[in-house]
Parts: structure tokens; C-alpha cells; sequence
């Protein structure tokens, strides 16, 4: 964990109900260590999976779990402690206890403590991933964002309840060494990020429309772990059912030439990562109306869609371009002269067919670009997109090292 061994912060740390209230033991562990100062409010739910008693041990004072408690009255009542904090978190944050601070709702002590304070409050967010999904958390996730609430993952993973999706709760010394660090903290703080992910689709008719078999799973794992990482992420996503990553603003199209125009809208950008699986064609003229069944054949007039990440490394000033390439054969050979007829800075390289790469968790990659390669093999895509940025860095250190 990175961070000063003696930050001296005072930090109150709030536990929700859920299972993931364990892990908040060694986040209060890990902050003790370095020096902070912690003080831990439990829901009621958070104490039927962890005692207060546990927490009190650790962080070497009593924990508070009740909004109205005479005896803690006395010392350090809610709006003293309030104004003792120096950040709040909350690890971890329920659905319901999302839900309740997005709708000001002051019903218990730790609620009650989000809105008499004057600290940052950051929410480690552990559900679910249903949970996660349904419309109605990431309304209360964009509301919560736009009143100033920082928010630490999900991340994506197995869960208790035997799924594997996002919604499992950052691990706790990423929370921590976020919190030792600052916010927006992380190796790519700063920087301003466009990530393309999905299909794209082109219509026929009305009903009816040309698309292929991307996910979006491997757009929307880069987009998460660029946002984590600290920089601005928006995410230009074509129709999907995938959860927004946390931290990221999301832009929905669904043909090409909408991608490219939510692109174009996009004044500054120092980092592009091309990994929607745009349409190459497009139907020339759609029918207006549903085309009916006459038993004839019927020929249908295509037209290339503009070749977006062509037209990103062109720009000025000119981002670093990161693209995907899917192929079926001879995978090296495609990927570099699609590398270099593009512009790319690098390229991520893939085979597809026979279960391999689309609509799949995992994947294996090949990285070029203009001085070297690098093999990922076969692993989840969360996992793929933490490489794949770790060689960007790589390539960016490489690069200004040269330069000097």
C-alpha cells in the first residue's frame, strides 16, 4: 500500500449491512497503521454480520451504532462527531443504504452523520450484482456523484451469493491507499479518457438491423480500470445491458456514425481506447417501413461507416490511441498492419470464432505496438484490462525516458 506511514487524518468509518462488513476490519487496521485516527458507526444491520465489540478492539474506541444514545451524548454527540471527521467512508455501502442517502433521508446515526458533516464522504459501494444493475441503484450512483459523493469501485468478481459480476466491495487496502493518497489519486490522475465499447447497430428497418456479437464487457472492464486509476473517463458505449462502471460518464448510441459524432463532441482527450466493435457498413437507405416477407430474394446496398479510431489519431492535439483488432487467422500479421494503416499507438489483438473472445469473461491478447509486443494469456477480462494499461504506462515511462 502506498501512502505516508503518518497521515494523522481522523477518519470515521461508517459499516453498512452486508457481508462484505468484514472486510471493513482490515481497512480500519490498515488506516490505524498509518498513522490515522479512527472512529467506527455501525447500522444495525452491519452488527448482526460483525459485533461492535470486534471493531472496538481494533480501533481502540467504542463504536457507535445508535442515533439517540444517552451515555454517548454525554462525550461525543452525533453532531461532534460530525464535525470531528476529517473524510467519512463507508465500507460497505449497502443498496439501501445508498438509497437512503440519496434521498436525504436521516434515519438512523450514520445517515444522520452524512448530512451534518462538512468532511469528503466516499462510499465503497457491496451488493449484488443485480442489485448493482437495477435502474434504481445507479440512479441513486448519479445522484449520489452529482451532490459530491466520491465513489470507491464495485468491483467486478465472485460474489457470497455464488454470482460473479460487479458489486463486490473494493478490497480494503485499495481503500485505504486511496484514501492515504487523496482523492483522484492513482497513476493516471489527471488525464482525460474516451473509451468505446459494445456493437453497433445499423438499421434495415424499423425492426430490423445489421449487428454483430460484441459484449462490451472488455470496453466496460478498461473503463472501470481507468477510472480507478484516477483519470476522467467517458465511456461512448453502443447498446448494452452492462452496468456503468463507477467514477465514468456514459454516452449511449447505437450506429456508427452516432459513436463518431459523440466522439467528435469530445473537445479534449489524452488518452482513446477503441474497443467497441464498430460496423463496418452500414445499409445504404433504410426502409421507412417494416420490409415484409414475398418469398424473393433481397440484396441489400452497403456503405463503409468512417473509420473512427482512424480518424482519432489524426486529431490535434493527438491523444494516445489504443485499438482492437478481432481476427480469425494469421493474428499478428492483421494486427500490425491494422496497427500502422490506423495510426494506432497500440493494439490489442485477439482470435475470435470457436468461443473465443466475443461474449465471454475472459479473453488472451496480443499487444503491439511500433517498438515491442506482449502476450497476455488467456484471463478474465478485468484482469486483461489492467495489463493492457499497465503496458500503456510502460510505453508512456519508455517514451519520455527516450525523449530526454
Amino acid at each position: 500500500m502506498s501512502g505516508s506511514s503518518s497521515n494523522n487524518q481522523r477518519i470515521l468509518v461508517g459499516v453498512s449491512g452486508g457481508i462484505a462488513a468484514y472486510k471493513a476490519i482490515v481497512l480500519v487496521r490498515r488506516m490505524i497503521d498509518a498513522g490515522c485516527e479512527v472512529r467506527v458507526v455501525m447500522t444495525e444491520a452491519a452488527t448482526r454480520f460483525v459485533t461492535p465489540l470486534t471493531f472496538q478492539a481494533v480501533s481502540g474506541h467504542p463504536v457507535r451504532t445508535t442515533l439517540l444514545d444517552a451515555e454517548a451524548e454525554s462525550g461525543m454527540d452525533h453532531i461532534a462527531l460530525a464535525r470531528w471527521a476529517q473524510r467519512v467512508v463507508i465500507a460497505p455501502a449497502s443498496a439501501d443504504l445508498m438509497a437512503r442517502l440519496a434521498a436525504g433521508m436521516a434515519d438512523d446515526l450514520l445517515t444522520t452523520l452524512c448530512l451534518a458533516t462538512e468532511a469528503p464522504v466516499q462510499l465503497a459501494p457491496a451488493m449484488n450484482r443485480q442489485m448493482w444493475a437495477h435502474p434504481a441503484t445507479q440512479a441513486n450512483y448519479a445522484r449520489l456523484l452529482e451532490r459530491g459523493v466520491t465513489m470507491l469501485g464495485p468491483d467486478a468478481g465472485s460474489q457470497a451469493c455464488g454470482e460473479t459480476g460487479t458489486g463486490r466491495m473494493m478490497e480494503p487496502e485499495a481503500i485505504a491507499d486511496a484514501l492515504l493518497t487523496g482523492e483522484g489519486a492513482g497513476d493516471m490522475a489527471g488525464l482525460e479518457a474516451v473509451v468505446t465499447a459494445g456493437g453497433t447497430r445499423e438499421p434495415i428497418d424499423p425492426v430490423r438491423f445489421l449487428a454483430n456479437r460484441s459484449s462490451g464487457r472488455m470496453g466496460f472492464a478498461l473503463a472501470a480500470e481507468v477510472a480507478r486509476r484516477g483519470a476522467r473517463v467517458t465511456l461512448v458505449a453502443g447498446p448494452s445491458t452492462l452496468a456503468t462502471p463507477a467514477g465514468v460518464r456514459r454516452v449511449d448510441v447505437e450506429t456508427a456514425a452516432q459513436m463518431q459524432a459523440a466522439i467528435e463532441s469530445i473537445e479534449s482527450m489524452d488518452l482513446f481506447i477503441g474497443a467497441a466493435a464498430v460496423a463496418d457498413y452500414r445499409v445504404a437507405r433504410p426502409a421507412e417501413q417494416k420490409l415484409k416477407k414475398n418469398g424473393a430474394s433481397l440484396s441489400l446496398e452497403l456503405l463503409p461507416n468512417p473509420d473512427i479510431i482512424a480518424t482519432v489519431a489524426q486529431r490535434g492535439p493527438r491523444p494516445f490511441v489504443i485499438g482492437f483488432a478481432a481476427e480469425t487467422e494469421r493474428l499478428a500479421e492483421h494486427a500490425a498492419a491494422k496497427r500502422q494503416a490506423k495510426g494506432m499507438d497500440m493494439i490489442c489483438a485477439n482470435e475470435v470464432g470457436a468461443g473465443r473472445g466475443f461474449d465471454t469473461p475472459d479473453n488472451a491478447l496480443l499487444l503491439l505496438w511500433q517498438d515491442g509486443e506482449r502476450v497476455l494469456p488467456r484471463a478474465a477480462k478485468t484482469q486483461l484490462a489492467t495489463q493492457i494499461l499497465d503496458t500503456y504506462l510502460q510505453i508512456k515511462q519508455d517514451s519520455s525516458h527516450a525523449s530526454r
